[in-house]
């Protein structure tokens, strides 16, 4: 009868160990969960935003992920919605885009009238997307250079309705492969690898 020697029976346990071993599913980044995906976040932001960021590479692949996912998302569901007649008060304005006011019991009030719009209405599956994007990103304001350090003026950039009517047209024919990373060079200071990270 072979007897089976210590050392082959730590050998089988430590194979068996070894096919139970899985590769991590994403990059830690040195930070903690939060602080990962604040990061994440804002960097995804930024790219639907103005379509180009630098970064270093592993942050670069770990947003990539995000982005081509939520990219994906917008064109499997950028047609389905439907039209829908509604009616809305609006601010009566004068020539120069001031609301008209006038004068009621002595209180100066803002004058309205009713208007028909037409608007898209998300169908079931296409919200549930446009909620599961509003997870993924951070809200963005606009501020034009001639306003600087004004409220007014400031613009409120919906990052779900870009990816729904600007980006997702655009990728209609493409099954994927949505972003490019370019390699710049090493960053002074830590010598990590620098990438531009931007949509094709």
């Amino acid at each position: 009868m072979h007897r089976v020697s210590k050392s082959d029976e730590r050998g089988r346990v430590y194979h068996e160990w070894r096919k139970e071993i899985i590769m991590a599913k994403y990059r830690k980044l040195s930070r903690t969960s939060a602080q990962r995906k604040a990061l994440l976040k804002n960097q995804v932001t930024q790219l639907l935003t103005y379509g180009k960021i630098v970064t270093t590479e592993a942050k670069a692949k770990e947003v990539c992920k995000i982005a081509e996912g939520l990219i994906a998302l917008a064109v499997k569901e950028k047609d389905n919605y439907e039209m829908v007649k509604v009616t809305a008060k609006v601010p009566v304005k004068d020539k120069d885009g001031k609301r008209v006011k006038e004068v009621v019991d002595g209180k100066k009030v803002t004058q309205f009238e009713t208007v028909e719009k037409e608007i898209k209405k998300d169908l079931p599956s296409r919200l549930h997307a446009r909620r599961q994007m509003i997870k993924a990103v951070n809200t963005v304001t606009v501020v034009p250079t001639e306003a600087a350090g004004k409220k007014r003026n400031t613009k409120t950039i919906d990052i779900p309705t870009k990816l729904f009517e600007e980006i997702a047209p655009k990728y209609a024919d493409r099954k994927g492969g949505y972003t490019r990373i370019i390699k710049i060079g090493q960053r002074k200071g830590d010598a990590a690898m620098e990438v531009v990270l931007e949509l094709v």
